[in-house]
């Protein structure tokens, strides 16, 4: 679901500082509100199936599908 990867201006302003976490994930996660559908889809898949989420960063923690998989729990309860 590429249409859920941060914008390239996200992503770019980001640059993996972790100093920037928190606001990238605000801004990701505005970005994300704009897809409901696909938000769906994928929550629907999840109880269906494993999900693994891809990221192309070197750091484990602060990475988009982190932040995704954040975005997705706060939003399941």
């Amino acid at each position: 679901m590429k249409e859920l990867a941060p914008s390239n201006e996200l992503r770019k302003w980001f640059g993996h500082d972790d100093a920037k976490w928190e606001e990238f994930q605000r801004r990701y996660f505005k970005e994300l509100k704009q897809h409901p559908d696909l938000i769906d889809e994928l929550r629907k898949k999840s109880r269906e199936h494993k999900l693994t989420l891809l990221y192309a960063a070197r750091d484990e923690v602060h990475n988009n599908a982190a932040a995704l998989e954040n975005y997705l729990e706060r939003k399941s309860h």
